[in-house]
């Protein structure tokens, strides 16, 4: 977010003109493509030999507004899985009725998903989970249909039916579980149906442990940002799994702690919505939040009984 990006860079500016010193090093990083997966910006920085040298110790990304006084924290997020389902069947003319015909096949599948979709809906609206400990599931195109010259053939079954979703798995979830479903409700071969993946995100950090930063007394970076936003007489809410995907997977996925945190208070939750705006009362607020954040960060002295000596952020 362009305010965040400039909150960091004031904060980081004031603490500079007040000669203040760190201990540790402090690194901001603008990179691309966050929106389209990062596959050229916060995945191939991850995986740089630049960042291997950086020796991180914690990462922030982006969080949410908060329309409460309390800011939203996230220690989790759910990762995208794009699927492409895909149907054929003998084509055939429309007047005749064809029980295996690719369209009939594909939305068969579409009232499953539809179905699942709406059994995550009502946990959600039961208040038993929260949005981002289930599973979201859109659909995003629909194709199919014999093209002629003047749009499409009105008397033809058409032989090849798709259909795309936009799925967000939890870091709780069972993710060989969840392809069963895929293969034996969604996609069942016996309906001559396939599907494949357009992206598929681990929710797996490398060494096999769902990708979950632990907000507790264990995690000194996280004690370390409760008590820095207290003193700058700021408020966290309960820590949450982000609803979306943030470039904080990918480091997160290295097994490093990450955190989603933006200091936007008494906010809407506007995004990519038209006039999203902040506050100045809060811009300043924020900057006056990272800059005590920054500060206890970058002081932070480890115990060496811990076994830890990365010493960046």
């Amino acid at each position: 977010m362009k305010c965040v990006g400039m909150q960091y860079l004031e904060a980081i500016r004031r603490l500079k003109s007040s000669g203040f010193h760190p201990l540790r090093s402090v690194y901001l990083s603008f990179v691309p493509d966050e929106e389209i997966g990062s596959r050229d910006g916060a995945k191939k920085f991850a995986d740089s030999d630049i960042f291997n040298s950086m020796n991180v110790g914690i990462v922030l990304d982006e969080g949410l507004a908060s329309p409460s006084e309390n800011y939203r924290t996230f220690y989790a997020e759910r990762n995208p899985w794009w699927l492409v389902i895909k149907a054929t069947g003998p084509p055939g003319h429309g007047a005749k009725l064809y029980d295996n015909s690719a369209m009939e096949n594909l939305l068969k599948s579409v009232e499953s998903v539809r179905r699942f979709r709406a059994s995550q809906f009502d946990l959600v609206k039961a208040g038993l989970k929260a949005e981002g400990e289930v599973f979201s599931v859109n659909m995003v195109f629909l194709k199919a249909g014999t093209p002629s010259p003047t749009g499409f053939v009105m008397n033809l079954q058409p032989s090849e039916a798709e259909a795309g979703f936009d799925i967000r798995v939890p870091p709780t979830a069972d993710p060989e579980s969840l392809e069963r479903q895929f293969a034996e409700e969604w996609a069942p071969a016996s309906r001559n149906m396939t599907f494949q993946f357009k992206e598929k995100a681990s929710i797996h950090d490398k060494l096999g442990r769902p990708m979950l930063t632990k907000t507790d007394s264990s995690n000194p970076w996280w004690s370390l940002l409760e008590e820095a936003v207290r003193k700058a007489n700021g408020k966290l809410s309960k820590p949450e799994i982000f609803p979306a995907s943030t470039d904080a997977r990918y480091f997160r996925e290295r097994g490093l702690p990450a955190i989603g945190f933006s200091p936007m208070a008494n906010t809407p939750i506007l995004l990519h919505d038209h006039n999203e705006f902040l506050n100045q009362d809060e811009y300043l607020k924020g900057i006056n939040v990272y800059e005590s954040i920054i500060k206890a960060y970058a002081s932070y002295v480890e115990d060496k009984s811990t076994g830890s000596s990365r010493d960046e952020l």
